[in-house]
């Protein structure tokens, strides 16, 4: 008889997250916010495009506003397509 209660104790451990590894997992919250981190870095890179409107004296501000909001943009775009075909999401 103990040696079922044993085992089931230990098939319960196998998925629990220990707080030394995660200390959010010693006040009961463990995960990330995909959407949320989605929806921001959107965002971003419209922030990024929208200054590129004001006064500047020179491209290089444009040229790496430009370069941050494409490199975003790109990343979320990779992101999309890796969600679709991944079979693990």
């Amino acid at each position: 008889m103990a040696g079922k209660a044993v085992e089931k104790q230990q098939r319960a451990d196998v998925g629990a997250v220990d707080p030394r590894d995660e200390p959010s997992a010693e006040w009961g919250w463990h995960g990330t916010f995909p959407k949320a981190t989605r929806i921001a870095a959107w965002f971003s890179a419209l922030a990024l495009f929208l200054m590129l409107i004001g006064n500047h004296v020179n491209a290089m501000e444009d040229i790496w506003l430009i370069g941050l909001g494409v490199s975003l943009v790109a990343t979320l775009l990779w992101d999309i397509r890796r969600g679709r075909t991944s079979w693990r999401r």
